[in-house]
């Protein structure tokens, strides 16, 4: 309502009732009037009903919403299921039109004006998270790949004479896939193992591989922040200062690196003393939203307009609703909480992990250039197979995300032969198991974890499933005989834990873990 619609309310209701309900009112129209003014992110979060307030009106500009609407087009925002409508709340038109992601639509004022919106709070959260040179972000339909990709084809337009991207390795096929699908050539750099285990760029080499093809055939250096331990951060200031000298250009593939001081710190760091182009990061991963988004950020305004303009066609609001909501919700500080507390729960796994090597004589990889996630030695001597049962174990006792490495697994993709697929280079010393602090994370999540953890592979030495050799079976007696029983059941899962976690004996004997299936392994 507005004021005279107010006036007309007190005829029917006691004045002091309605204003009241005015002043709520106002209250909210404020905040939405603040948003429209200053195109920052609020630093605290707005309640749904404000957030639903704000997105009501941006629909209601939309020509779908028009109460006199009559289109005639091929594409009028025409929703079927009533439910489909509720859930996009009835902004049908997605963003940007056939030659610009972020043109504006005739037909669609709300859906433009809320995804200027969103790219403006979205680059206020960048700079508030700790790169403040930053000058412009698109958040963008798709998710981080395939933004690579799309940031890989805007320079094909600048470069068309390059072929080569270099790329030092990080074993996550979307990134390398992002280098095929733009139709480019990648070199591969292989990381440098480091005392403590930890593997870093070799800069040597890739200043070695930048001569040998020539600045001018390359299109690209893609480097990456946020990875799998034992890898760490990219060596971006110096990467970036070979950009730089060699006019190349600087993709960063920050894929969840948004919710570390310590990876931004390193993208601000890079652009200050060289050249970065474009850095790329997960709606999902950072914002925690549905899968399909990422922002496209940068510290030229001018290259990040012309990724958009090589976006083809019309793209759904979808991810980037979601953004906008959830910041809407979340606010600056909300945002910066959830990133402490993150930070604080990365230590607390890494101390408990450290205990349960100890006990388990393992050890923790010493990863200082890897914020988020963390790496936990195997024992060296068991077979692949025994190694990734123990990763099968903790995904059916409800831990998921850890990733079980054995150094042996080889890969091809798209023609090119990884050895070693997962450990980040061709013959890593050791098996290991990694998992991440991740945004969102809880510390009972990471008290379950390290209790199912340590469990688990007190149960696959009792039983002897880690050992090695034609001995296995005698050294998984032996061992039952020696423990006690109080050991035993420190170490493994009790009865009722068992039946609780899917320890039924079917389900051993499904997935390999009956004592006559291990003795003919």
């Amino acid at each position: 309502m507005d004021e005279s619609a107010l006036k007309f309310a007190e005829r029917l209701v006691p004045p002091s009732y309605v204003s009241q309900g005015g002043e709520a009112m106002r209250a909210r129209r404020s905040k939405v009037r603040q948003l429209l003014e200053q195109r920052k992110c609020p630093k605290e979060g707005w309640d749904d009903l404000t957030i639903e307030l704000l997105l009501n009106d941006l629909a209601s500009m939309d020509s779908n919403n028009f109460s006199h609407n009559c289109g005639v087009g091929e594409r009028e925002g025409r929703v079927y299921s009533e439910l489909v409508r509720r859930r996009h709340y009835r902004l049908a038109h997605g963003v940007g039109r056939s030659g610009d992601l972020a043109e504006n639509q005739p037909k669609a004022a709300g859906s433009s004006l809320m995804y200027t919106l969103t790219n403006a709070i979205v680059l206020d959260l960048i700079r508030h998270m700790g790169v403040q040179k930053a000058a412009s972000c698109l958040v963008v339909p798709m998710a981080t790949g395939m933004s690579l990709t799309l940031c890989l084809l805007t320079l094909r337009q600048t470069r068309p004479q390059a072929k080569f991207v270099l790329w030092p390795r990080i074993d996550q096929k979307s990134c390398f896939k992002s280098i095929i699908t733009a139709g480019f050539i990648p070199e591969i750099i292989e990381n440098t193992l480091e005392a403590g285990g930890e593997l870093r760029t070799d800069l040597a080499e890739l200043e070695r591989r930048v001569e040998k093809l020539g600045a001018e055939n390359i299109a690209a250096i893609m480097t990456t922040t946020s990875c799998f331990a034992p890898r760490g951060i990219d060596r971006l200031e110096e990467v970036a200062g070979v950009c730089e000298r060699r006019n190349i250009p600087h993709i960063i593939n920050n894929a969840y690196g948004l919710q570390s001081s310590k990876c931004l710190h390193h993208i601000q760091q890079a652009a200050r003393v060289g050249r970065v182009d474009a850095f790329v990061q997960s709606t999902d991963k950072n914002l925690m939203v549905p899968v399909g988004g990422s922002i496209v950020a940068g510290f030229d305004a001018k290259f990040i307009a012309q990724v958009g303009k090589t976006y083809p066609g019309r793209a759904s609001n979808s991810p980037i609703l979601d953004v906008f909501i959830t910041l809407l919700s979340m606010g600056t500080e909300g945002y910066a909480k959830l990133s402490a507390q993150r930070k604080e729960l990365k230590v607390h796994m890494t101390e408990g992990l450290q205990e349960v090597a100890h006990k388990h004589g393992l050890q923790v990889i010493e990863s200082k250039n890897n914020p988020i996630s963390v790496a936990l030695t195997l024992p060296h001597g068991a077979s692949d197979h025994n190694l990734t049962q123990l990763g099968s174990m903790l995904f059916r006792r409800g831990v998921s995300g850890t990733r079980v490495i054995t150094a042996t697994d080889n890969k091809t993709i798209a023609g090119h032969q990884f050895i070693g697929w997962g450990s980040h280079c061709n013959n890593y010393p050791y098996p290991y198991l990694t998992a991440a602090a991740g945004i969102g994370m809880e510390n009972e999540d990471v008290k379950l974890f390290l209790e199912r953890l340590g469990k688990c592979l007190g149960k696959t030495v009792v039983e002897g499933k880690l050992a090695q050799g034609g001995k296995e079976k005698e050294e998984r007696g032996k061992e039952k005989k020696d423990i006690g029983k109080e050991e035993e059941k420190e170490n493994c899962f009790s009865e009722e834990e068992e039946k609780e976690n899917g320890f039924s004996e079917e389900e051993e004997k499904e997935n390999g873990f009956s004592e006559e299936e291990e003795g003919r392994k």
